[in-house]
């Protein structure tokens, strides 16, 4: 049995994936637990698996910060420069406290501090990757957030594209003061960048995402595997387990709603996107299912509409008409699972990549946050309510997926580096 610690930060769609990977080992016997943020011990708890405190403490009440992050333009840069990598130091050191006995250390995007750990402290680690933007691909590039002069560049191939990306190398070199002087004071070189080069391991890589939104790309770093898409809602008992209730599973049983979610980091910044989302499934007609978080459902609403906090996405994504997300690659895989149509309504990050990656498909259509309006959405939606095609790409896709071996692939690239790395007699 190994000792291995999974070190993530962020919404629910970062968190699932490594809940499903963390149960997947636990199986295989393995001791693992979740270091991160204080606000995920709850989910952790219920989930069954272990959790261990790592900063930094990124609150998800924390609405200024949340407004800052998830601008569609420079969210990624405020997230990385002014939050993540100024709190290297206290990550490494929470980090290299627990080190001691670890046998495997598995780093997602956000956890900067990881690689240094493992070089510091010889202890082997992973890293993951839960969307293709992750690897900034020259030959099938990402949408990159930020001016659409970035996109005019790209289209002119590969060579444009490793411009684009010298550029943005450039650009964010400031952003990693704090990591360079944390490796400098504890003897180690400069090292890369850990937006880009500098967050791969050299033991192991894993694209947590089916080819079917990306297949395998030949500048992928090293040591890199594709497992397909990781899923907590399959996974086991626990709250996201549970049946819905009996108000929900009536309403479902009345027909095929439109579902409307911004997932679990978008939903705070709602603003009129539910209001807004009534009123375009009462200009098409057709009944909505709205999952509002923690925001208040519009007022009066028909009989034709229910709103709803959360709901497992796997229990109800496959009983819906069509999708309405934000394009987070949580919502996005699930989406894809079910088989249904989508509107992808982008606001940060990954999300711009995500949604041009499944139009592309055949499956979605989006629209940007701004010109979101209850005409804009009705409009967008009959085509992917009226169009057979849509749904039935979407089903072709969706079989696709259930075969991705998902959870057993990384259980077993996981292992062999385990084996690897075992001293030897």
């Amino acid at each position: 049995m190994s000792r291995i610690v999974i070190v993530t930060y962020g919404s629910l769609g970062d968190l699932h994936p490594a809940i499903a990977l963390a149960r997947g080992l636990q199986t295989r016997g393995h001791d693992v637990a979740i270091a991160s943020s204080e606000p995920s011990r709850a989910l952790l708890d219920a989930a069954g698996v272990p959790f261990l405190p790592v900063r930094p403490d990124l609150s998800p009440g924390d609405q200024a910060l949340i407004q800052r992050i998830m601008d569609g333009r420079r969210g990624s840069e405020v997230l990385m420069r002014d939050v993540v990598y100024p709190a290297v130091r206290p990550m490494y050191e929470d980090l290299a406290a627990i080190a001691p006995g670890v046998d495997l250390f598995i780093a997602s995007e956000l956890a900067c501090a990881v690689a240094i750990v493992g070089e510091r402290l010889r202890v082997p680690w992973a890293y993951f990757a839960l969307s293709p933007i992750s690897f900034f691909p020259i030959h099938d590039p990402s949408h990159l957030p930020g001016p659409a002069i970035l996109r005019l560049i790209q289209s002119g191939g590969p060579t444009a594209n490793r411009f684009v990306l010298r550029l943005a190398k450039m650009v964010s070199y400031p952003w990693w003061k704090p990591v360079r002087r944390l490796r400098r004071e504890l003897g180690l070189p400069a090292g890369k960048s850990p937006l880009f080069d500098g967050k791969y391991s050299p033991h192991l890589n894993l694209a947590l995402f089916s080819s079917v939104l990306q297949p395998p790309q030949p500048d992928w770093p090293p040591h890199t595997v594709q497992t397909g898409f990781l899923l907590h809602d399959d996974s086991g008992s626990g709250p996201h387990t549970r049946s819905l209730p009996a108000a929900v599973e009536s309403f479902l049983s009345g027909g095929e709603p439109i579902v409307f979610t911004l997932g679990s980091a978008a939903v705070n910044l709602a603003g009129d996107f539910y209001a807004q989302s009534t009123a375009a499934a009462e200009r098409l007609g057709r009944r909505a299912l709205l999952l509002t978080g923690n925001n208040p459902p519009p007022p009066n609403l028909p009989p034709s509409v229910l709103a709803w906090d959360y709901l497992p996405y796997a229990q109800i994504f496959s009983r819906a008409a069509a999708i309405a997300h934000q394009g987070g690659v949580g919502t996005t895989a699930q989406a894809l699972r079910a088989g249904r149509p989508m509107l992808v309504i982008p606001f940060a990050h990954d999300q711009f990549d995500n949604a041009d990656r499944v139009c592309r498909l055949g499956v979605a259509r989006q629209i940007t946050r701004h010109r979101y309006t209850a005409k804009r959405a009705a409009a967008e939606l009959a085509p992917l309510l009226a169009d057979v095609r849509y749904r039935e790409t979407a089903g072709h896709l969706a079989a696709r997926l259930q075969t991705d071996p998902g959870v057993a692939t990384a259980c077993a690239a996981i292992e062999d580096v385990l084996e690897r790395a075992a001293p030897r007699p």
